[in-house]
């Protein structure tokens, strides 16, 4: 199952990550895919203030993964642009992140090819006449259901 979306604006971007986070019921692995500058933390800036996040949301380029304790979820953004082997995802503790309630919000996934678990859906994001296209693709059951719930947004 697939849905495209359109952002011609950094603000209507972070919404979709806001209807995103209010489609998501419990845990899920979303892979954020895109070239650089295309807006996936700006996706996880609204996905994580829709929950009610007060704070700054800065990329984890740096420290890999940003933890946010927030609504009564576990999420964890992770940004593997700068890791050089999947097998460090074992050093920051990657197992202890992976509960079944836990959110993970993941750029770069390809780089942590082997070592991530299964995305429930990919979000592709492509630079298209000064906006953004979206593509968001199911990868499971959880997936399609969060992608049927995006559709009264």
């Amino acid at each position: 199952m697939k849905r495209e979306l359109c952002a011609t604006s950094e603000a209507e971007q972070a919404e979709l990550g806001g209807c995103l986070a209010r489609a998501l019921s419990g845990g899920g692995v979303v892979f954020l895919r895109g070239d650089l500058g295309a807006g996936k933390t700006t996706l996880v800036r609204g996905f994580l203030h829709a929950l009610g996040h007060k704070g700054r949301v800065k990329s984890p380029t740096y420290t890999l993964v940003e933890p946010y304790d927030v609504a009564g979820r576990h999420c964890y953004h992770l940004d593997l642009y700068r890791l050089g082997d999947p097998e460090e995802l074992e050093f920051i503790g990657l197992r202890d992140l992976l509960a079944p309630e836990s959110v993970l919000l993941v750029e770069w996934p390809e780089r942590g090819q082997g070592m991530l678990p299964p995305a429930d859906i990919v979000i592709r994001i492509a630079f298209e006449h000064g906006g953004r296209r979206l593509t968001l693709e199911a990868s499971s059951a959880r997936g399609e259901a969060l992608l049927k719930a995006l559709e009264a947004c």
